[in-house]
C-alpha cells in the first residue's frame, strides 16, 4: 500500500490493474488517499518476497503513471497460509 497527499481516482486503479495483471495481481485504492495491490511472486524467504513484490509494485504503480508516493505496507502470505485442509486448530478433522 502507498499513501498520498489527494484521493485516487477510478482510471488510476485501472491503470495499476492493467499493470499488475501480468503478475496475476488486483488493485485498489478507489475514492482512498492511497493506492495498493495484491501480487503473486516466488521467493525463497518472506524477507525477499517483500523485496520482490515493493519493487514490481512500484514498477507498476510508475507505469500506470501513479505517484511515487512511499509504501506503507507490504504483507506477505506464503501458499500454506492460505490453504484449509479441513482440520481444527489441534490438527484433528472438522
Amino acid at each position: 500500500m502507498a499513501e498520498g497527499d489527494r484521493t485516487v481516482e477510478l482510471e488510476e486503479v485501472v491503470e495499476l490493474a492493467d499493470a499488475v495483471a501480468e503478475l496475476d495481481g488486483i488493485a485498489t485504492g478507489i475514492g482512498t488517499q492511497g493506492y495498493g495491490a495484491q501480487i503473486v511472486v516466488e521467493a525463497d524467504s518472506s524477507d525477499q518476497a517483500v523485496d520482490l513484490a515493493m519493487a514490481l509494485f512500484t514498477a507498476a504503480a510508475a507505469k500506470a503513471g501513479l505517484p511515487p508516493w512511499p509504501i506503507t505496507r507490504a504483507e506477505t502470505m506464503a501458499d500454506d497460509d492460505d490453504l484449509d485442509y479441513g482440520l481444527d486448530e489441534e490438527g484433528l478433522p472438522r
